[in-house]
């Protein structure tokens, strides 16, 4: 990724995966518990997404259910960023509150324990960016990002092998949503095996149906083309 980094930054992002994987002991944030695994399939897969993240436009950035912070903690380190964790799960963000502290990140950081639904009630166009990574089909998440996110925001997806179906029916309906693919790119983790693409969308325009749904409607009944 020839991804450029100060001796600050690697020390935070090796200090985010070990907390992680020490709080994982006690509260499920993850299913890696190897330290080398994290690195590759936590930290540098996180990092497959800087380049898109810095193309976005300035502002406000969230990643939707984060998790354990990723990708969310790290290209909250290597951009700067004002970074907003989402997640519906409230055990995994007091567990994340207590890591942000710890990385001295709480200034830059903060987190929403709630529903992707509610949040855009409350916050609606608030975010310039939102990344969302292992968390649901890309038409599911283009109906999740567009209320949140200000006109020319960008949606980055992180995905592993989506099959054609799945990049067709986002294509057929991102306009209904307000949302317009960008761009992609693609490869393979330091591994050579794990292969990984970044997808990008634009909110253009208001959507053409009411949004958000009710919780839990775009993940049970997609829209489709």
């Amino acid at each position: 990724m020839n991804t450029s980094m100060t001796v600050e930054q690697r020390k935070l992002l090796d200090l985010h995966l070990q907390l992680i994987l020490e709080v994982n002991k006690t509260t499920n944030l993850t299913r890696i518990t190897d330290w080398d695994q994290g690195q590759l399939l936590h930290v540098e897969d996180s990092l497959f997404g800087l380049s898109a993240l810095l193309k976005a436009p300035e502002g406000r950035y969230a990643d939707l259910g984060t998790g354990g912070g990723f990708p969310g903690i790290p290209l909250a380190i290597m951009s700067g960023r004002q970074t907003l964790l989402v997640d519906s799960v409230k055990k995994k963000i007091t567990a994340l509150e207590s890591v942000i502290h710890q990385l001295g990140l709480q200034d830059q950081i903060s987190t929403y324990a709630g529903r992707i639904e509610d949040l855009s009630l409350q916050q609606p166009e608030s975010l310039s960016v939102i990344t969302a990574r292992a968390l649901s089909s890309l038409p599911s998440l283009l109906e999740l990002a567009s209320p949140l996110l200000q006109y020319g925001g960008h949606l980055i997806c992180y995905k592993s092998n989506p099959d054609q179906d799945e990049l067709d029916t986002a294509k057929n309906i991102s306009h209904k949503l307000g949302m317009e693919y960008s761009y992609h790119y693609e490869g393979y983790l330091s591994d050579n095996t794990t292969h990984r693409m970044i997808i990008v969308y634009t909110k253009v325009s208001e959507p053409e149906v009411a949004l958000p749904r009710r919780v839990g409607m775009a993940q049970k009944k997609p829209f489709k083309s």
